[in-house]
């Protein structure tokens, strides 16, 4: 790695807050992130491909077939572009089923991201994407010891706001001690000599914070009642949680131990669209907007003998249009009620396919009371009600204002929030949050809410596959019916992410280039001519 100065990293560093990717990679201090070869030859002879959906699989779709030499119509139901990648801000609007539009009434600059919000360090094609289409990167602070866990009961820490840290490393210190305890008795079956068994008590009582006794204590690592500073002035410790006090409060339960810092799409670090996940879904529209027709709901899809037939329709009505192939990228649900003359296995895989119930609430703030009273920057407090989740904003630090998603929630607690009227759902974030935050009272501005599995040309957050499901119904979405290609996230083992649009999208290009050129090409590998 080549070396800079001091002099010049300071200089250069005010970059960094606002495109730390690209800042990062400018300075040689992060790699770029590899992906996938995708080196297809030939031209696609402008042969004319529909594709259904300008979220972010049919937006890449046509942009990599555009390149190749093909002509490309998109129709997109919205009067947007970009399908769940959804940003809302001020005049921003979504409208779910039997109910009117609504439009955001958000300042100017504020936004939340009611889709997807996160992009994993390993998420290689999504980096280069953002790389190649020039939109900047910021860390997402996923994962943070300072936000809280809040479990309504009847236990002794029940229905208080519990931070993190004390749960996490009093559970790490009490698991640590029984396991130290039992090896130190001889109570695991292990095949290990003495001294293996010494280096992993030393390692457990590292891990758990145990004293020399090997027993769990007290420490700096679950955080103050007065922080250290000045003078005299040491610091107090806070006990320790007793640990039948965290089982019978419920901290325990499955609502709690889904830990980002495990699982692996969550693990660290992650990264967002500088200014909003939509600026993705925006610089690929500019890229393929001679193609984009917005407003244009698709009614009816058909299989022809040399080619595809669609109807759909928009504000001056219904019409048709004819190509040589097709690439669909709806959402199953929104897929199912429309015409089509596609094969059993697939019409049985969009019939039976479930999706997600999941939304979110965003909720703006005059004051970022998380950041001045309680220090919370990023990350996501854990409930055990029907909130389920509240994400802090990773952007904005230190400014006046702020709009944080004051619930995320899923399957039939989204269901039942999903069920009340958009008043109802603030006065229920409201209530919910402030037993979190009672700041909330005298700081709240206004909301907007989101529920996907509610929305127009959606109806599901993503698809949710049962392994029967991998077996019986996903096979027959990953080759085409006859004219028609099928991608979306739906299509991926990476439901729920932007890269599986993305690499759907790559993975269908390559096919239908394929068919076209009559080449023998597999993604993601280079082309081989046979």
């Amino acid at each position: 790695m080549e070396k800079i100065s001091r002099r010049s990293f300071l200089n250069k560093s005010a970059v960094l807050a606002g495109t730390a990717y690209p800042a990062l990679m400018a300075l040689g201090l992060m790699p770029a992130a590899p992906a996938h070869a995708f080196s297809l030859t030939g031209t696609g002879k402008q042969k004319h491909v529909v594709i259904l959906g300008g979220g972010l699989a049919g937006m890449t779709a046509a942009y990599e077939l555009n390149k190749l030499g093909y002509r490309t119509t998109i129709l997109e139901a919205r009067n947007r572009s970009g399908g769940r990648v959804f940003s809302v801000r001020k005049g921003s609007t979504n409208q779910e089923e039997g109910g009117p539009i609504l439009t955001s009434n958000f300042d100017e600059g504020m936004y939340f991201n009611a889709g997807p919000s996160r992009i994993p360090h390993h998420h290689k094609l999504t980096l280069h994407y953002c790389r190649e289409l020039g939109v900047p990167i910021e860390v997402y602070n996923n994962v943070n010891e300072s936000t809280y866990y809040f479990s309504e009961g009847k236990g002794r820490l029940s229905n208080q706001k519990v931070r993190a840290r004390e749960i996490h490393n009093d559970m790490r210190g009490y698991t640590s001690e029984l396991l130290a305890k039992a090896l130190d008795q001889d109570k695991l079956d292990m095949s290990m000599s003495k001294e293996d068994g010494a280096k992993v008590i030393e390692y457990l009582r590292a891990e758990g914070g145990l004293d020399i006794d090997k027993l769990y204590k007290a420490s700096a690592r679950r955080g103050y009642l007065e922080a250290p500073g000045a003078g005299e002035k040491s610091g107090k410790l806070a006990d320790p949680h007793k640990l039948v006090d965290i089982i019978q409060s419920g901290l325990l339960d499955p609502d709690f131990y889904n830990v980002a810092e495990y699982t692996y799409e969550l693990q660290m670090t992650m990264f967002q669209a500088v200014g909003g996940m939509d600026n993705i879904a925006k610089a690929l529209e500019k890229k393929v907007s001679p193609s984009l027709k917005l407003g244009a709901e698709v009614k009816k899809v058909h299989n022809l003998p040399d080619g595809v037939r669609v109807i759909y329709k928009d504000k001056t009505g219904e019409h048709e249009l004819l190509g040589d192939l097709c690439i669909c990228t709806l959402p199953l649900p929104v897929l199912s009620n429309i015409d089509h003359n596609f094969s059993s296995p697939v019409s049985k895989a969009i019939d039976f396919v479930p999706y997600i119930q999941t939304g979110k609430i965003g909720l703006q703030f005059k004051r970022r009371f998380w950041e001045e009273d309680e220090h919370i920057f990023g990350g996501i407090t854990h409930t055990n009600n029907d909130l389920t989740q509240i994400f802090y904003p990773s952007n904005g630090y230190l400014g006046k204002k702020g709009v944080l998603i004051g619930c995320y929630n899923f399957n039939d607690k989204a269901k039942r929030v999903g069920e009340m009227s958009m008043a109802e759902r603030e006065k229920f974030a409201l209530e919910k949050g402030s037993l979190i935050h009672p700041q909330y009272k005298q700081e709240f501005e206004n909301s907007f809410s989101v529920s996907w599995h509610k929305t127009k040309y959606n109806m599901g957050g993503w698809a949710v596959y049962s392994s029967e499901d991998r077996k019986s119904h996903y096979p027959a979405l990953l080759k085409p019916d006859k004219n028609v290609y099928f991608a979306g996230e739906h299509t991926t083992y990476l439901t729920a992410w932007m890269a599986g649009a993305f690499e759907s999208a790559r993975s269908v290009v390559t096919a239908l280039h394929g068919r076209v050129t009559e080449q023998s090409v597999q993604y993601p590998t280079t082309t081989n001519k046979g």
